[in-house]
């Protein structure tokens, strides 16, 4: 009778305990987010007005402000960083990023296109957003030809999304370099910000965001499979095609969500997917667990610096993101081997 190791049943809980720590780092930051701001606050204030719901300014800018941004702040930094891990599963490169698919730059065009419609309104901008975002996805996965064999390592999908991202991206350039009304309206979107965005922007975009994790979940395990090869997986009973296009389904859910939401994020989506595979190794299902945690804290931590940096104003978080986020990646890299995906 086989007798498992302590280090079999070491690893396991090991990972569990930094799951732990990863939810109280979350914790941590979420506070600090609903404390930081224009208007500081004692964490015994935001105690006392999230459970006591006044008229107080206090609680009009913990119930209005601050605790909408953190909802969007951790359900958009879980989006991408999901969609990151998918993305870099699914062509098993580490350098792919969610915008690989063309949906920042679909959802940019949408909007564009949107805002010389004549469409002003906020709802209008995130459901055009959603829609670009799945009509690029779609274009690069058809130009991409990710049916065939071998393609989640030739590189077609790559170029596709490279093809396609840059073509929609010269669209929206030109517009909005000649059109001055589109270059203001569109330019508050384009930065990537959780300022002034309400409640119902996440509400709006809640279903594409809910559908995508959903099939991240349903897809963990057969995309974990075919990191052994399309014949593994197919003898396991995975349909490689399938579980490829159900990944793809679920990228364009997430990031085409948050990026309706928030406007282009970039850099998370790289570098989260790196960070949990640094810490639990490439079992998809722990980088997923990780990623989840990781990618709220990443981008609540950046959005509480903007706001401490520039106060009484503030720093966008697109802008912080770019500048603590290269250097730490460039940490992850240079400190030790990362697991490939």
């Amino acid at each position: 009778m086989s007798v498992a190791t302590p280090t079999g049943l070491r690893r396991p809980r090991l990972l569990a305990a930094g799951l732990l720590a990863c939810a109280l780092a979350l914790l941590a930051s979420i506070a600090a987010s609903l404390v930081v701001g224009a208007l500081p606050l004692t964490p015994g204030t935001v105690l006392r007005e999230l459970v006591a719901h006044g008229d107080s300014e206090a609680s009009l800018v913990v119930w209005e402000v601050r605790l909408p941004r953190t909802a969007i702040a951790i359900c958009v930094g879980a989006a991408l960083a999901l969609a990151g891990v998918l993305i870099q599963a699914l062509t098993r490169n580490p350098l792919a990023d969610p915008g690989l698919l063309g949906v920042n730059a679909g959802a940019a065009a949408a909007v564009v296109a949107g805002i010389l419609a004549g469409v002003t309104g906020q709802r209008g901008h995130l459901m055009l957003a959603l829609l670009g975002a799945g009509v690029a996805a779609g274009l690069v996965t058809v130009v991409g030809g990710t049916r065939g064999p071998g393609t989640a390592e030739d590189g077609r999908l790559v170029l596709a999304g490279a093809a396609v991202g840059a073509c929609l991206t010269g669209v929206v350039a030109g517009v909005t370099l000649l059109n001055q009304t589109a270059f203001d309206r569109y330019r508050f979107w384009a930065v990537g910000s959780l300022a002034d965005q309400p409640l119902s922007a996440l509400l709006t975009a809640a279903p594409a965001l809910l559908a995508g994790l959903a099939v991240t979940v349903a897809v963990i395990r057969p995309l974990d499979v075919l990191r052994f090869g399309d014949d593994s997986g197919a003898a396991l009973g995975v349909s490689p095609g399938r579980t490829r296009a159900l990944a793809l389904a679920a990228t364009t859910l997430l990031c085409g969500g948050a990026t309706a939401v928030a406007g282009p994020i970039g850099f998370l989506g790289l570098a989260v997917p790196h960070a949990a595979r640094a810490i639990c190794g490439s079992r998809l299902g722990w980088v997923v667990a990780y990623s989840s945690l990781l990618g709220p804290i990443l981008l609540v931590t950046a959005d509480v610096l903007g706001r401490l940096l520039a106060r009484p104003g503030e720093i966008e978080v697109a802008i912080v993101m770019g500048a603590i986020g290269a250097p730490v990646f460039i940490a992850l890299v240079r400190a030790r081997r990362i697991p490939r995906p």
